[in-house]
């Protein structure tokens, strides 16, 4: 089949290892289609860590081919789907770790979560949240593990990015994530990336989570992907909203909520050479300016 590189996936052209990836996607896609005996659509056009195309079965089961990007928060997204064995996310259909191909479930109409108004989102939040936090350990990478990682690279970045933010952020961030990691509750499965787009209106449950980055860490980190995130709207007045409604609701310590999400928004503030200032904003909101 004939495709082209969707306008999300473009930023990949940037770098040495993503025109590498590039090079060798036609013959993954080849591959997977061969071995699964699939049907293609053209790209989904907002994939922005994969290529992701509908696809089709012989049976006639619909489902989403991915071929992932090989950066390492995706590493075990297969795992994780196994894991919830389609309770409250997509199912995995199958899978090739060689070629980080994925096959799973589609959901229709597939309509995001963020289309909602902010509350009944947040109702949706609330229901699903307690399902996907199931205990689980190796081989998932800690939030510990991770976060550690955060605070070993952030000087760096913000120095390489010219430093775009006051220091005292960066030093609010560093000493809550040194608070935070070595001190948490129950290890569960959480997905650092669960934002309002990768909740997806279906037809086998009423709403489903697509696109895990999994860790194993406290409940509190699991609601931090939707405090921050700008898809329900960007305030100060929405980002506490949602920070005292997801904490309140769930049983959460509301400041390990809004300390991870200090320490996580600032740390993916700054990704390669671009800088994202609705990150930072985020952060001061969540230390109490503006």
């Amino acid at each position: 089949m004939r495709w082209e590189i969707p306008d999300g996936l473009r930023w990949v052209e940037r770098t040495e290892v993503g025109r590498a990836w590039l090079a060798e996607l036609p013959g993954r896609l080849a591959d997977c289609v061969a071995r699964w005996e699939l049907t293609l659509g053209p790209p989904f056009a907002y994939a922005f860590a994969s290529l992701a195309l509908p696809a089709e079965l012989p049976d006639g089961t619909r489902a989403v081919l991915k071929l992932q990007y090989p950066d390492d928060d995706s590493v075990h997204e297969a795992t994780a789907l196994a894991h919830w064995a389609g309770r409250g996310a997509i199912r995995l259909l199958a899978h090739d770790a060689g070629r980080r191909a994925l096959l799973v479930e589609r959901c229709d109409p597939g309509t995001p979560l963020h289309t909602l108004p902010v509350d009944a989102a947040l109702d949706v939040a609330v229901g699903l949240l307690p399902r996907l936090g199931v205990p689980a350990g190796p081989p998932f990478t800690s939030l510990a593990e991770e976060a550690a990682g955060w605070a070993e690279r952030m000087p760096g970045n913000w120095r390489r990015a010219n430093r775009p933010y006051e220091r005292r952020l960066l030093d609010a961030a560093l000493g809550l994530l040194a608070e935070l990691a070595p001190d948490q509750g129950e290890q569960v499965l959480v997905n650092q990336d669960l934002h309002a787009g990768n909740v997806l209106a279906a037809g086998r449950e009423p709403w489903l989570v697509i696109d895990p980055k999994p860790l194993v860490g406290e409940r509190e980190f699991a609601v931090v992907p939707l405090v921050r995130g700008a898809e329900l709207g960007h305030s100060p007045a929405l980002v506490r909203h949602r920070l005292d409604r997801l904490s309140a609701e769930l049983g959460l310590d509301r400041e390990r909520v809004r300390g991870w999400a200090v320490g996580q928004t600032l740390a993916w503030s700054i990704g390669g050479d671009q800088v994202f200032p609705g990150q930072v904003e985020t952060v001061r909101w969540l230390l109490g300016e503006g």
